[in-house]
């Protein structure tokens, strides 16, 4: 299966026999070593079945993305394998291809070294169409095809080239060992060395909502010489920060999207409030707060707390959430060699679900709080077997953190109480308060910058999507934890791939948080990129142009969704803005702008909710062609469901515009159909249970002596009644 040396020199043409005998050897060494026997070949295979058993999980294939490899063209030194031997007829190399290709024992040696069927056929095709297309081949390859079509060598002789085809369309090959170093992820708190350097106290403060828990650990941080607060979003940050000042604690606050420092000098502040994907872990502290410490857990954000968790440097660290979370934080907590002191707390007010739905917005009272879900969003986590889409209930957790906001122990609503828009939803409401909250079982990871740029460096022409692709396949974590789902950061990175930006860049890019559901915020980060690109400053009146300022307040939930992307984008602008200081510099004024639509948005929200109280005129609605007894009932309908509607759109759900008639002529039904306040099904149902109503009231008038619209009555005398 070696091909051999005597053979390969004993042809050459005997007047250049002795002057290139060393040239030919000189070239064949770089590639292969000395020229491998029999039992060389042996040793190498030997190598490759070890490397590829050595107790690594097999690699998912199909995230490898073939390479180009373009045919030789014309050699200003000539052909010279076809000097040293004769032209190669390619009609004969087809034939020695498609035999190479066939031998199941070159099938199993390609699998030695990582190439299973999908490759192995992939790496074939492309080296066959090298072989066949190239004007010129090397002068090592040219001798042993003519070796083999004239019977002087094997077909499988072939191997040693194929493979080195195959690993320059397929780089990953070459470094999967160095691959899986840099992406094993199976000893987290090694990452904080700081953190490790220091014996800290975990102190984990354990209850329901409403419990205190949270409020006890943040005496600790008002008490203590310096501190940090992590919390889940930036309205809980500013509350700390706003709180922790107000309480004579200087406190510096610091999101995604924002900075402040209140030392007049701009010196940081011993206290910051921060959103925990922002916390530091390599500054002191003598007391760390992070709040809901059960996202740990959480598909996308749970990084986040494993990273504050193991790499906080703070004498005390006080973690406040769901007793699910207890066990998993002491098992981490043991391999850190740190002990987790348990604090329980009971809820302070009382909280019961309720026997009855609200049924309609009418009956909200001072006090009440909706929690709405987009339709799109509950939809998307199940498919059934016939493919249809399948609504998945809330879970426990989720429950008893929407319910145990009822019921406030600071406020004048000392009794909780929880239930559901439709009488129908209430048993299961019931049913999933009542279950056990599963424990957590796992926290999640997420790799660094600099360890894609490590997997870059092996793999220069990846994708950043294609790169992330392969870490989470190669990564290698314990059973505590898991790699966290990054498909918006491959979104992003898919979004602006065909830019020209550096790595390190790129991924900060991709880690901006966008609704990839908006397509203008969408939009908005490739010019973003573009701009960045070209180095051109996205300065304040670039952006004003770019977003159409001045904008006027919304008319329909149409306008008002585009004023929130609008938002959105400006908020964008403030994240990279503390990323790319120079190429973002105008963030002062950006916020002011951003404080100015607030305004604009809050205007509209206001004119929505006259537009839709105006419903109930006759005038507005024009129904001429319903009964005049009916009216107020269907516009009362409508103006529950246009409430309804105003409710649950923002959040997503999208409307059928039909075509528009003239403006003038329009009923306020079809313009709140046009507007985006009513779909044509919702207002079809509407009419339906219009027209149950109606019969259902004819019958009453019926079944108490009084007659519908069109029969005598007997005119009522003064007094009857």
């Amino acid at each position: 299966m070696s091909f051999s040396r005597a053979l390969l020199w004993a042809r050459l043409p005997a007047g250049r026999q002795a002057g290139h005998r060393a040239a030919i050897c000189s070239a064949l060494r770089p590639h292969f070593g000395p020229f491998p026997g029999v039992l060389g070949q042996v040793s190498v295979l030997a190598t490759a079945s070890s490397s590829a058993s050595g107790g690594s999980k097999i690699p998912n294939t199909s995230l490898f993305v073939p390479l180009t490899v373009k045919p030789q063209g014309p050699s200003a030194d000539g052909d010279v394998g076809a000097e040293l031997t004769r032209p190669l007829d390619k009609n004969e190399v087809k034939k020695v291809l498609d035999k190479f290709y066939k031998r199941k024992e070159i099938q199993k040696l390609g699998a030695d070294y990582g190439l299973d069927a999908r490759l192995f056929h992939q790496a074939f095709i492309s080296f066959r169409n090298y072989i066949m297309q190239s004007h010129s081949l090397d002068v090592d390859i040219h001798i042993v095809l003519n070796d083999i079509c004239f019977g002087a060598a094997h077909a499988d002789d072939l191997f040693p080239f194929f493979l080195r085809h195959a690993k320059q369309i397929f780089p990953v090959l070459d470094c999967k060992d160095d691959l899986r170093k840099i992406s094993d992820l199976r000893i987290p708190p090694n990452w904080y060395p700081d953190a490790r350097a220091m014996q800290r106290k975990i102190i984990f403060h354990s209850g329901p909502t409403n419990s205190g828990k949270t409020y006890h650990a943040i005496q600790k941080y008002f008490s203590a010489k310096s501190g940090v607060y992590c919390g889940p979003l930036k309205l809980l940050a500013h509350e700390i920060f706003e709180k922790s000042n107000a309480a004579g604690v200087p406190c510096d606050l610091v999101t995604g999207e924002e900075r402040v420092t209140v030392q007049p000098n701009g010196k940081q502040a011993s206290h910051v409030s921060c959103t925990v994907e922002m916390c530091s872990v390599t500054t002191p502290y003598e007391v760390a707060v992070i709040d809901e410490i059960q996202m740990i857990r959480d598909p996308a954000r749970g990084w986040a707390w494993t990273r504050a968790l193991l790499g906080l440097c703070a004498e005390e660290v006080h973690l406040c959430g769901e007793p699910a979370a207890i066990d998993l934080v002491m098992e981490l907590m043991y391999t850190t060699g740190e002990e987790v002191e348990v604090r329980d707390y009971k809820r302070l007010t009382p909280i019961s679900v309720l026997d009855h739905a609200l049924e309609s917005l009418d009956n909200l009272r001072p006090g009440d709080c909706i929690v709405c879900f987009s339709k799109n969003d509950i939809y998307s986590p199940s498919i059934n077997e016939k493919g249809e889409r399948e609504l998945e209930p809330i879970t426990t957790s989720q429950a008893l953190q929407i319910a145990g906001r009822a019921g406030r122990f600071s406020s004048r609503f000392k009794e909780g109480e929880v239930t559901t828009m439709n009488h129908e939803d209430l048993s299961l409401l019931k049913e999933i308060l009542k279950r056990p909250v599963d424990p957590i079982r796992a926290a999640g990871l997420h790799p660094t910058a600099e360890q894609i740029e490590m997997f870059a460096y092996h793999l220069p022409d990846a994708t950043l999507s294609n790169l992330i692709d392969i870490f989470v396949d190669f990564s290698q974590v314990d059973g505590q934890y898991f790699v966290c789902n990054m498909d918006d950061f491959k979104f992003s990175a898919e979004l602006i791939q065909h830019i020209p930006l550096s790595l390190r860049v790129r991924y900060v890019f991709c880690t901006a948080p966008i609704n990839k559901k908006q397509p203008f915020v969408c939009s908005s980060l490739l010019q973003f990129a573009r701009q960045y690109s070209r180095n051109e400053p996205l300065t304040f009146a670039w952006l004003r142009r770019y977003i159409k300022w001045p904008l006027l307040p919304p008319k329909n939930i149409k306008d008002l969704m585009d004023l929130e992307a609008v938002h959105d984008v400006l908020d964008l602008y403030l994240w990279l803005s503390y990323r790319f200081m120079d190429m973002f510099p105008d963030a002062s004024l950006i916020r002011d702008l951003q404080k100015e639509l607030d305004g604009i948005i809050q205007d509209g929200v206001h004119n929505i909710t006259k537009l839709i109280k105006m419903s109930e005129t006759h005038k507005l609605l024009n129904l001429e062609g319903f009964p005049s007894g009916s009216q107020s009932r269907l516009s009362g309908t409508l103006k529950s469901q246009a409430r309804r509607t105003r409710g649950t759109k923002a959040l997503g759900s999208k409307a059928t515009e039909p075509p528009s008639p003239d403006a003038g002529e329009l009923s306020l039904a079809s313009r709140l159909v046009q507007q985006g306040l009513l779909t044509p099904d919702m207002l079809k149902q509407l009419e339906k249970e219009w027209m149950t109503q109606q019969t259902e009231h004819n019958k009453e008038k019926t079944e108490s002596g009084t007659h519908p619209k069109g029969t005598r009555r007997k005119k009522k005398e003064p007094d009857s009644d």
